[in-house]
């Protein structure tokens, strides 16, 4: 069963850690996630950009995937099932289609539009038990298509946004999405401590996990950031295994050409990545 992310998140406010948000892609990809998260105890949420989406032929192919497979599993720790970045229209179609959980990011509207279109989605999400997540400053980088430049959210606009009831918030404080420049600044963490004085109990979110320094994740998760995601580094770790069992003649070998064989060890190198992740988070044995 789904749950909505709005607990898991207050209980790691609360509890000074962080529970992580990892993005699928395919079948293997939501396995890898879930049994990790089973093994370790851990709360966890499933993040399906609007691209990712679509290539899964479809939200409600992506719900139904994920319902199924926490039964088959046999899993009992929290899974919130979470729209990235969701576009305005894309939020009610994650809702309607069975996610327990949407980001609507409204960052490239100005303030008063995103304001507004906020309210309608935490209106419908919250006769439906779901939780949302608002963004406050373009995160930079690039994630499917939606392009950032690493702003640095205003704290009085994040007040604003976390005032109209959304149960997460996303505010730019220099992080970006994909693989880190070498000449990035990290994270502004001045502005961070602003953004929670002004916005108290509320669950802050990082987006652009991958490759901040282990340091700066746990500094962020100290000053209130209780949802770190990660997308870009199980995508790394998944095209390192498969390309060492390609370059080493692995699927020449008697049926290694089977795709069961085949992704088998970008699986157990996405399992390896959500569990590390999971330890610097601080989630194993939080569930």
């Amino acid at each position: 069963m789904l749950v909505s992310a709005k607990e898991m998140l207050t209980k790691a406010k609360a509890g000074k850690y962080a529970v992580g948000q990892f993005n699928i892609n395919n079948l293997e990809w939501t396995k890898a996630i879930l049994l990790t998260a089973q093994e370790n105890n851990s709360p966890v949420i499933l993040g399906v950009s609007e691209g990712a989406g679509k290539y899964m032929c479809g939200f409600k192919t992506v719900a139904d995937m994920v319902k199924a497979m926490i039964e088959s599993l046999g899993i009992t720790v929290p899974v919130a099932l979470h729209l990235d970045h969701g576009s305005y229209e894309g939020a009610f179609n994650a809702m309607d289609a069975g996610f327990s959980s949407v980001m609507f990011d409204g960052s490239h509207y100005g303030i008063e539009e995103n304001i507004e279109k906020t309210k309608e989605v935490i209106r419908v999400a919250g006769e439906r038990g779901i939780s949302v997540e608002a963004e406050v400053g373009a995160i930079g980088g690039e994630e499917d298509g939606v392009v950032g430049g690493g702003e640095v959210a205003d704290p009085d606009e994040c007040k604003s946004i976390a005032d109209l009831g959304v149960d997460m918030l996303a505010a730019g404080i220099g992080n970006i999405h994909g693989v880190y420049p070498e000449n990035w600044k990290g994270l502004n963490f001045d502005v961070l401590e602003q953004i929670q004085e002004k916005t108290g109990t509320m669950p802050l979110v990082l987006h652009g996990g991958t490759g901040i320094p282990e340091e700066m994740v746990k500094k962020a998760i100290s000053l209130g950031v209780s949802k770190v995601n990660v997308n870009t580094e199980c995508q790394l770790s998944f095209a390192a295994a498969t390309r060492k069992y390609i370059e080493e003649g692995k699927d020449q070998q008697g049926k290694g050409f089977d795709p069961r064989k085949l992704l088998a060890p970008g699986f157990e190198a996405i399992k390896a990545t959500v569990k590390e992740k999971m330890e610097l988070f601080g989630s194993v044995n939080k569930a």
